[in-house]
């Protein structure tokens, strides 16, 4: 199952793409750039939950930090763009 786990972080981070994108208005980034928004959104996410002590546990936790991150990194992104 161990070979399984990148497959496991693209799909969460399509997942948290897709719903960050839906969040942040101003921004459509396409199906590519869901999963590397999601993706990055999830290391930042975890990182920033665990400076902060909050756990995430399990597929649900994973997704929820993943999803904020995406949505600080398209806000970033947003903010970048219009310059």
């Amino acid at each position: 199952m161990e070979g399984l786990n990148w497959l496991w972080t693209i799909v969460v981070g399509a997942v948290a793409g897709f719903l960050a994108d839906m969040l942040v208005p101003g921004v459509k980034v396409g199906l590519f750039g869901a999963i590397i928004a999601g993706i990055l959104g999830g290391f930042l996410g975890g990182w920033l939950f665990g400076l902060l002590g909050i756990a995430t546990g399990g597929l649900l936790g994973t997704l929820i930090a993943a999803v904020v991150g995406a949505v600080i990194i398209l806000l970033i992104y947003r903010a970048l763009k219009r310059r």
